[in-house]
């Protein structure tokens, strides 16, 4: 696993980019406005993905141990902005509580077990912390108004897409391939995908390289 945030940090983190989530909702001119890098969403479906999704990981967090995940809550989300923007900060604040009560050690169900990153509060948190810093930034785009991404942040983003997605035992079904990602503020990775097919084809080479947050 790569070096990365500490959990104290992490949390702080959730607390701010949910602050700027928040802030780009309220900006939009609209929560009908399409989201343009998330197609058929509106500002109104992402909110609701995104405190859903908190309020899901807290539930995962506060059950511990299990083999598969508690069933996410389906109750109505209002869909007027302030009672919109109240639910959602009710859903991240939960989330945070839930943190801080487990501590980063808390084992609990994650999608993500079989690969790097740990299955546990401080993975969730990393995962969250992430998972936030995208839909921010669609948030922005959706109101026109895009903030430049914490650049140490963003570092982290492209090393946990990686620990958290893209580590896994399940064969690569594809030739077999080398990716390097290389942020030009002087980050790099690279990956291998070790193919389930014949490995005399050789192995196919791919960078690509960039700000952080168009890696992200």
């Amino acid at each position: 696993m790569t070096e990365s945030l500490e959990y104290s940090a992490l949390l702080q983190l959730i607390d701010e980019r949910s602050a700027a989530f928040r802030s780009a909702v309220a900006a939009a001119p609209s929560l009908d406005a399409p989201v343009p890098s998330c197609p058929e969403w509106t500002l109104f479906d992402l909110v609701q993905h995104l405190g859903t999704g908190q309020r899901w990981w807290a539930a995962i967090v506060t059950a511990g141990p299990a083999e598969a995940p508690p069933a996410k809550d389906v109750a109505e989300v209002p869909r007027e902005l302030d009672a919109l923007l109240a639910w959602y900060a009710e859903s991240n604040e939960l989330l945070l509580s839930t943190l801080r009560e487990a501590g980063p050690e808390r084992e609990c169900w994650a999608w993500w077990r079989a690969g790097v990153s740990p299955a546990n509060a401080w993975g969730v948190a990393r995962r969250r912390v992430h998972e936030l810093l995208v839909h921010t930034y669609d948030a922005q785009l959706a109101a026109g108004a895009v903030q430049p991404m914490p650049a140490d942040v963003a570092i982290d983003g492209v090393a946990e897409f990686l620990d958290t997605c893209n580590s896994t035992p399940a064969a690569w079904p594809h030739e077999a391939a080398t990716i390097h990602y290389h942020a030009t503020e002087g980050r790099s990775w690279l990956l291998g995908c070790v193919s389930s097919r014949d490995q005399s084809a050789g192995c196919t080479f791919v960078a690509r390289s960039g700000p952080v947050d168009r890696l992200t």
